[in-house]
This record gives structure tokens, C-alpha cells and sequence, in this order.
């Protein structure tokens, strides 16, 4: 995989500032005398979708040319990629099909059929997740959005 230069960490930041939450970052004079360290809390329960993820997947979506996310999109998650991906995916009206373990909590199966995926089941394995996914995007044409191994994620 390519690791992402300056200049594509920073073209992301920029695609990532029109869509997402500026998270706050707080701090606890209680837990820096605990610790004895300065400790800061970035935010990020209060970002769209509930989670960091929601940046990753924002610019991944919005970084696939025209005729690629025209298509959709595809992943496999236990909640909070998925409900990313789902939102963004719907910011930029295409669809987005997620394969879920058939184990994830219900309120994270309700995040990702709110932001308007279609759920595909699986038994909660690596192997039946894949193997899911790739049976999406076969039958889609979708593009698959890695939750961590994907360029544009990282970036």
C-alpha cells in the first residue's frame, strides 16, 4: 500500500473540513494531577456518525472519481466504519452496502440502516465477512472502503 505523503494528508484535511464536526479537545486537572502528566481528550464521540471514523470514510468517499461512486461503496464492520461509510456515503448520494457480523449491537445495526445502507449479514468470523464482501461488490460493482488498509482512510 502507498503510505500517504504530506501533501495527500493534507488535501484529505482539506476535503475533511467541508463535512465533519471541528471535534472540542478537553482536559482534566484531576486526571493531570492522577497521572502527573498533561492529558488532553480529543472529542470525537461528538463527530457525525459518533466516532473518528466518520473522516476516513468522508474523504474516501468523496476521493473516488464519478464513475467509480456511481457505483457505491462496500465494507465490512462491527458498527462504527459501517455507520461512517453509510453517512457518507449518503453526503454524497450513493449507496453503501455493509456486511455486518449477525452479533453487532443492535444500536449499531440501527446507526448504519439510518444512514440508509443495505446490511448483509454474516457470522460473526474474518473469513464469512470477507467473503461476504466479496460477494457484494461482484454482485454491485461497489467499491470496497477498507476500515483501516485503505489510502484514502489513512490519509
Amino acid at each position: 500500500m502507498h503510505v500517504p505523503t504530506y501533501s495527500d494528508v493534507k488535501t484529505a484535511s482539506e476535503i475533511v473540513h467541508r463535512f465533519a464536526h471541528q471535534t472540542p479537545v478537553l482536559t482534566s486537572e484531576s486526571l493531570n494531577r492522577i497521572t502527573g502528566a498533561e492529558l488532553y481528550f480529543k472529542c470525537e464521540n461528538f463527530q457525525k456518525g459518533g466516532a473518528f471514523k466518520f473522516r476516513g470514510a468522508i474523504n474516501a468517499v468523496m476521493s473516488l472519481s464519478n464513475e467509480t461512486a456511481a457505483k457505491g461503496v462496500a465494507t465490512h464492520s462491527s458498527g462504527n466504519h459501517g455507520a461512517a461509510l453509510a453517512l457518507a456515503a449518503r453526503k454524497r448520494s450513493i449507496a453503501a452496502h455493509v456486511v455486518m457480523p449477525d452479533n453487532a449491537p443492535d444500536i449499531k445495526k440501527k446507526a448504519v440502516a439510518g444512514y440508509g445502507a443495505e446490511i448483509i449479514f454474516c457470522t460473526p468470523t474474518l473469513e464469512t465477512r470477507e467473503s461476504a464482501l466479496t460477494e457484494v461488490i461482484a454482485r454491485t460493482g461497489a467499491t470496497e472502503i477498507h476500515p483501516y488498509d485503505n489510502f484514502a482512510v489513512i490519509a
